[in-house]
């Protein structure tokens, strides 16, 4: 028994100093690399210190969901009252209104506004002259770095019932006016169609560098088999950059109770308030118009955890589907 401990022992010991070796190893490799590409390392403090400081920072806040919180006596003092405001805001009249106005806006953007950049910058990939390319490039980039104010203002002035452009067309030829930015019905395609004209310039970037990617030589060797654009297009193109759309795709449908405060907030008005009352502005009147800190906290938490759920669900599905997913 003594000799086949020390056998056991020796054995324990031999694969300790293994395993202490090649960690070294690999600790030393790590650094020599990190020598080496140093600078890259340093560029990614800027962005870290983003995340740490304005994201995960800020979650500590998230405790105030469920307490009864007050200013005066801070996180530390408030009375905890658990899941009652997650209860309230579930069974309250208002949830469901939200939950459908939410997702009919974001299923409507996923089927109109995500597909628009994939087939701007297909139909981009396709100009041969590189001035003219870069000439359209600039112009679509624009709307872009245009402040969703400035949309709201031009919706606005284009779409008005006394004296927008729209409305003396469609009463020139009608003899009546629609009331575009009053009618719940036209609210929908109003914010689907500034998201469309103002983001699908910029969201070609990300497409155009994976198209940039493409090895030439298939497009040659499909040429010579006798293919044309339209079957270049299907057949190497898209294929090329299956993957980015898949996983823009993954991160679009994690935030699909996202659908941005500030475009709908602008465009809401007491008309068409049914329609355009979302998680976004809903969270934003309630903590920040009625003060009501730990009711807003988890309302807004309630969308995070949706969130993840379906950024996890999607990229589970992608790598089911023989995908690379996000991670």
């Amino acid at each position: 028994m003594s000799k086949t401990a020390a056998v056991v022992s020796n054995s324990k010991m031999i694969s300790t100093k293994k395993a202490s070796k090649t960690t070294n190893k690999e600790t030393g490799q790590f650094m020599k690399y990190f020598m080496q590409h140093k600078w890259l390392y340093f560029m990614l403090v800027p962005g870290a210190l983003y995340f740490i400081i304005f994201k995960y920072i800020p979650m500590g806040g998230i405790v105030i969901a469920f307490q009864k919180y007050s200013p005066f006596t801070g996180i530390l003092g408030s009375e905890w009252v658990g899941l009652t405001h997650f209860k309230s805001f579930f069974t309250g009249t208002d949830f469901f209104m939200l939950l459908k106005n939410t997702l009919a806006i974001s299923l409507l953007s996923l089927l109109f506004y995500f597909p628009a950049p994939i087939i701007l910058a297909l139909f981009l990939n396709e100009i041969r002259c590189q001035k003219y390319k870069q000439v359209i490039q600039t112009f679509i980039y624009i709307p872009h770095f245009i402040s969703w104010v400035i949309v709201a203002s031009l919706t606005y002035t284009i779409f008005n019932i006394n004296d927008g452009i729209i409305n003396q067309c469609i009463e020139a030829i009608t003899g009546h006016t629609i009331n575009f930015l009053g009618l719940p019905e036209y609210f929908r395609g109003m914010i689907i169609g500034q998201s469309i004209w103002k983001e699908t310039g910029y969201g070609t970037i990300i497409f155009l560098a994976a198209l940039a990617g493409v090895d030439m030589e298939l497009y040659e060797a499909a040429k010579v088999d006798g293919a044309g654009r339209w079957r270049l297009m299907w057949h190497i193109t898209l294929p090329a950059i299956k993957g980015t759309i898949i996983i823009m795709l993954i991160l679009r449908v994690g935030s699909i109770l996202n659908t941005g405060y500030e475009q709908i907030y602008l465009m809401r008005n007491a008309l068409n308030v049914s329609v355009a009352e979302v998680f976004d502005t809903y969270i934003y009147q309630k903590g920040i118009t009625n003060a009501q800190y730990s009711y807003s906290t988890a309302a807004g938490l309630f969308k995070s955890i949706v969130g993840m759920i379906m950024v996890l669900g999607s990229n589970w599905v992608a790598k089911k589907s023989g995908e690379s997913g996000i991670y």
